[in-house]
């Protein structure tokens, strides 16, 4: 398989551990193909029963998307996607990742489990390289968030993303779809519209997180009454943060089904068909996809990060130094030391220095005078 830059990862006939077709000798690869194409028919079921999680839209040229609601860390929804994957045999699959994300789909579990629980210096670093020191930090603590998760349950995040990549692999001709906003441009927005306190207070509460959780609360997740109540008190706290994390994405999720459930074509003549399309998303976003489905969107205004305001450039720089010290000091308690690496890095001890500079020329002006 390979990722081209739209996003897609090509997949073309079963795999080894599949059920496969008899061939007649001979064939040329039109015919091939076209026989192909019958047996992924056959194997495509017309009312399919699918799972409670499955929601299904329609487009008006009468393709069908069988969206998944799952949660990220529960072997039901592994099983759940495979289901229906199988029952389907969709053109095209479409999972809640981008390309800043899709090593996960061929690392092993144990691999995986290893690199959720390990946040170390070299993470720092490349989050806030890729995405600024701010938003970079405020990375790194949601990836605490989900080691917390990772060290609770004893299981990596995005199995069912996995599981979706390895069906996908047996359906003949079934492209492979990242569907998600590149996470650089979800973080800079999620930062850019919360205040430096909300930012404090996100990143304290963060920090500190050590509740409990069991694989039973995990499964709770998947319905839907108790996740939009726990929507709805995300949103009474940090609304921006909702906006740009959750609302956003539900966008452009959206948009990535809808351009995927455009017409396919059909052997031997090219004929324009409805596709079949699977999605594989979180089930906080199956509301949102299901009421922006008709609507018009507008892509261009969620990729877009806004330039920093002018205004408090000074009171700014000041109060920088002291989150900074904050965040400093919530990775030193999530990682072992983190905040002295985070307060030895050149872009933060530019800054500071930055800051200390001017001070120190107004003491000599000062003293001259004098």
């Amino acid at each position: 398989m390979e990722q081209d830059n739209n996003s897609e990862v090509d997949s073309v006939g079963p795999t080894e551990d599949d059920t496969q077709p008899a061939f007649p000798l001979g064939l040329s690869d039109s015919e091939a193909v076209e026989v192909l194409w019958q047996v992924r028919a056959q194997r495509r079921q017309a009312e399919p029963d699918l799972p409670d999680t499955v929601t299904c839209l329609t487009t008006p040229e009468g393709s069908i998307v069988y969206l998944v609601g799952t949660a990220h860390f529960s072997d039901s929804s592994k099983k759940d996607v495979a289901t229906t994957i199988r029952a389907v045999q969709p053109d095209v699959v479409v999972v809640e990742l981008c390309q800043y994300r899709v090593s996960m789909l061929k690392m092993d579990e144990k691999t995986l489990l290893k690199e959720a629980k390990d946040i170390n210096l070299e993470k720092v670093q490349q989050a806030i390289k890729q995405n600024g020191v701010m938003s970079g930090l405020m990375q790194i603590l949601l990836l605490k968030v989900s080691a917390h998760i990772t060290e609770q349950l004893g299981m990596a995040p995005g199995g069912e993303f996995r599981e979706a990549f390895k069906e996908a692999g047996k359906v003949p001709f079934c492209k492979f779809h990242l569907g998600d906003r590149p996470i650089p441009v979800t973080f800079k927005r999620a930062i850019a519209a919360l205040s430096l306190w909300q930012k404090a207070r996100l990143a304290w509460g963060l920090c500190f997180l050590s509740d409990p959780i069991s694989k039973e609360d995990v499964e709770k997740c998947k319905q839907k009454d108790l996740l939009e109540q726990t929507m709805s008190e995300m949103i009474g706290e940090f609304p921006a943060l909702h906006r740009t994390i959750v609302a956003e994405r539900d966008i452009y999720l959206t948009h990535t089904l809808r351009h995927a459930a455009r017409c396919v074509e059909a052997p031997p003549n090219a004929e324009k068909v409805p596709a079949v399309v699977v999605g594989v998303v979180g089930m906080g976003h199956v509301p949102g996809i299901e009421r922006n489905w008709d609507k018009e969107l507008n892509i261009h205004e969620i990729m877009s990060v806004a330039p920093p305001s002018r205004f408090g450039w000074v009171l700014r720089n000041v109060f920088k130094g002291a989150m900074w010290g904050l965040l400093g000091y919530a990775c030193f308690r999530a990682s072992k030391g983190m905040g002295r690496a985070l307060l030895s890095l050149p872009a933060i001890q530019s800054l500071l220095e930055n800051i200390r500079t001017p001070a120190l020329y107004c003491q000599r002006n000062q003293t001259t005078f004098s």
